[in-house]
């Protein structure tokens, strides 16, 4: 008796004997996402034949294995170097490099979704402003991952991946906000200040609450300087903008309406 498989793998049609199937279960120690690993690389790594078919031989189980084996243990160090070794490779816009990484943790049965995910926070952690694109296509991949499955999602993942490492890079906003969460937990940082307090009450209004708030779409430009951190952060910074940025211009910097 042979099977039909095509749920896991899109458009692919895959035929395999049941003492194989025993084998394979065999071979992978009872190890269900080991098994389904190797049947995976088996698939990908297999042509059709002319009958629209791709039919796994025993041969074709045992290389599998081997071959993932070979690659990296998921819960081994080599694991951990290669995902290690891909995030670096986008961050250092090597995208050769980026595509051998990846192909290792694709061929090694490494989730596509944790893979699909450590691009999204490369998108935003070493990318950023330098281009804010990336994290949308990056995040758009996630969900075409997420949709698609294997064996297609490696194409999506190449994409986003190279995507990532071509572009400009910025850690502006990691650096920033990172500072400013150290600030807030180890500091005493002050009041917020009471002219951009909200006053849903007239009693409110009477305490001072929003009082000489200066609404910037009122003025030249949609902009108007005024204090917006509290009194005791007066004069701190948490944005550079580095080389790469888009938003250089930070507000509270600019001397119009003075």
């Amino acid at each position: 008796m042979q099977y039909k498989v095509k749920k896991d793998y899109g458009e692919y049609n895959v035929k395999i004997e049941d003492d194989l199937l025993r084998k394979l279960a065999a071979i992978s120690n009872g190890d269900v996402r080991t098994a389904l690993n190797g049947l995976e690389v088996a698939v990908l790594t297999t042509k059709m034949q002319s009958d629209g078919y791709i039919h796994i031989t025993e041969e074709d189980i045992q290389n599998s294995i081997q071959d993932r084996k070979a690659i990296f243990d998921k819960n081994g160090e080599a694991h951990y170097d290669n995902i290690s070794a891909f995030i670096k490779s986008m961050r250092g816009s090597d995208p050769d490099a980026v595509l051998f990484y990846l192909a290792r943790a694709i061929a090694g049965g490494e989730d596509p979704m944790f893979l699909a995910r450590r691009i999204v926070i490369c998108a935003s952690e070493d990318v950023g402003l330098a281009n804010p694109n990336a994290l949308v296509i990056a995040n758009n991949a996630m969900q075409a991952v997420h949709m698609v499955g294997m064996p297609e999602a490696r194409i999506i993942l190449a994409e986003a991946a190279v995507y990532v490492a071509n572009s400009p890079k910025s850690n502006s906003t990691y650096m920033g906000i990172d500072k400013a969460l150290q600030d807030v937990k180890n500091k005493e940082t002050g009041e917020v200040p009471m002219h951009l307090r909200n006053a849903p009450i007239e009693q409110m209004q009477d305490l001072g609450y929003s009082k000489g708030y200066l609404y910037p779409h009122e003025f030249p430009g949609n902009y108007v300087k005024q204090q917006y951190l509290p009194d005791i952060m007066q004069g701190t910074t948490y944005y550079h903008a580095g080389e790469n940025d888009q938003l250089k211009i930070n507000p509270n910097k600019l001397e119009k309406n003075t």
